[in-house]
């Protein structure tokens, strides 16, 4: 699996450690990802992402999975979220 948040597309990061004498040696920053499940209004159930935690207080800023979903542009959403933004609006359009 991906070290990549499946709503920001937050990936891994390089840089240097930097000791007092000035070696550096390579490392990696990894993003700071949560396995969670978001509940979907319209669809009535729980999704299960991997998502940064900056991703979750988005997903919370914008008032809920399903207004995240319906809100963002869908060229820019991975395509397991497009699927799901494809379900919402059927759900919302229908019931």
């Amino acid at each position: 699996m991906a070290r990549r948040c499946g709503v920001t597309g937050k990936g891994v990061l390089t840089g240097n450690n930097v000791s007092h004498a000035h070696n550096k040696t390579r490392r990696r920053y990894l993003p700071n990802l949560q396995t969670t499940s978001v509940f979907s209004e319209a669809l009535g159930r729980m999704v299960r992402l991997r998502l940064s935690t900056s991703a979750l207080r988005t997903i919370e800023h914008n008032g809920g999975f399903d207004a995240f979903l319906l809100g963002a542009r869908t060229p820019a959403l991975p395509t397991d979220l497009r699927r799901l933004k494809k379900q919402v609006e059927k759900a919302r359009a229908t019931g």
